[in-house]
């Protein structure tokens, strides 16, 4: 059965933070008949979302109408900041999170989960710019500078913009197999160490 991927898309998000997982979940499906991922974008409304740089995207579906995710993306930029004081984001994260079979976050979408309370505890990583801004809002995770994206299991966090291929790309091959993440790396024409996530 597909697994559904929810990617969470807002205003000013940084466009290869959330494209990238997009095109390594939706390739991957492609690549293997359609049966592997159900790929799509969910924002608190409808109607466009702005992203950073003036791309406009118009998401799938919004929060109200969103298939439950087995997988949840959520991606960063400058948007995240206003985010973070809105808490009917911040639960919609953390409920979608606790029902899902995994919460991905790629670049300053770490800050987020860290609001939500998602990553007490646990090793962590982000943009090589927000690191003190991480530990002030998740004190208790363990921020590792030198990581370019952690699995902890059920919640992987990744740094910046393009560390949110890498980690997918791990979780495919988490979910799927090391051979169908290495192929879908080479349609891709990426260059993927696959080597955990231990360079950044």
């Amino acid at each position: 059965m597909r697994l559904n991927v929810a990617i969470f898309i807002f205003n000013e998000v940084e466009v290869l933070d959330f494209a990238g997982p997009f095109e390594v979940f939706a390739a991957t499906d492609s690549l293997n008949q359609n049966t592997l991922f159900n790929t799509y974008t969910v924002a608190e409304m409808p109607g466009v979302v702005f992203a950073r740089n003036g791309l406009k995207v118009v998401p799938t579906h919004p929060f109200e109408s969103a298939p439950k995710p087995d997988i949840i993306v959520v991606p960063g930029g400058f948007g995240t900041r206003p985010l973070l004081a809105r808490s009917i984001i911040i639960e919609w994260i953390r409920q979608q999170s606790r029902a899902a079979q995994h919460t991905v976050s790629v670049c300053t979408g770490s800050l987020l989960l860290a609001k939500a309370g998602l990553l007490d505890g646990l090793p962590a990583t982000t943009h090589c710019s927000q690191l003190d801004l991480l530990r002030e809002l998740a004190p208790t995770a363990v921020v590792h500078t030198d990581r370019r994206f952690l699995d902890t299991g059920q919640l992987l966090t990744s740094a910046g913009i393009s560390a949110g291929i890498d980690v997918s790309l791990h979780l495919v091959a988490r979910l799927c197999g090391k051979e169908i993440a290495e192929r879908t790396a080479a349609h891709m024409e990426y260059h993927w160490t696959n080597d955990g996530g231990l360079t950044r």
